[in-house]
């Protein structure tokens, strides 16, 4: 494994993971701008978890969602994303921390903490997949309600909640492909196969009789 490739992947799946932190209460998912006089022009923003408006004198209120079991299914969706999405990312980063070169949390086992180090950039891969199908999966129900003529609500644009999740899951899926690309360099170079050629014993007693046999073979006797 080298180290170098090692830390630059960990930070990655750092910075992923808290990206996702900072993207998960964003209230910045979609927004919508209602524009009317200077006194009712209004912003309205809504994120997974609750719907927000804020008018020109700044008066600003927030609903929280009354009930799980009345939302759309692709926000109840994208909530189990990212929540599982926080959950890989924090098990990713433990196991990275125990995995690369320079922790001295698996010892002296190369074998063992090149393991753990590939099974913590599987964790990052998976992190960032979830982040990215949540917030892929609810812009694209704001763009179908955008694009959509018989819509009949409220029509949102994309916030930047949903821009930090992209940047979130490319930056965790970034270094989880890392991380399982150099333990498995370290490995063929660390382990390469031996190379035997025929007919070679490697003893010392044994090494001795086969350099007799080959100097005097059958030829050499008359």
């Amino acid at each position: 494994m080298d180290p170098i490739v090692e830390v630059v992947a960990l930070f990655l799946g750092f910075l992923g993971w808290v990206m996702v932190g900072v993207a998960l209460p964003n209230r910045y998912w979609k927004t919508s701008t209602v524009d009317g006089n200077v006194i009712t022009t209004s912003t309205i923003y809504e994120n997974l978890w609750m719907s927000c408006a804020t008018d020109s004198t700044g008066v600003h209120n927030c609903r929280e969602f009354p009930s799980l079991l009345a939302l759309n299914g692709y926000i109840q969706a994208s909530r189990a994303l990212m929540i599982t999405s926080v959950v890989m990312g924090a098990f990713g980063l433990v196991a990275a921390l125990v995995g690369v070169q320079c922790s001295k949390a698996a010892g002296d086992n190369y074998v063992l903490k090149g393991r753990i180090a590939g099974a913590a950039g599987v964790l990052f891969v998976l992190q960032g997949l979830c982040t990215m199908v949540a917030v892929s999966w609810y812009a694209f129900n704001i763009t179908q309600e955008f694009f959509d003529p018989f819509f009949p609500g409220t029509k949102y644009e994309i916030g930047e909640g949903l821009y930090i999740g992209w940047c979130s899951a490319m930056l965790a899926i970034a270094g989880g492909a890392c991380l399982m690309c150099s333990c498995r360099m370290g490995s063929q170079e660390k382990y390469p196969l031996p190379h035997q050629s025929r007919g070679t014993v490697y003893s010392g007693p044994a090494r001795t009789r086969s350099v007799a046999a080959s100097t005097y073979g059958r030829n050499a006797y008359v």
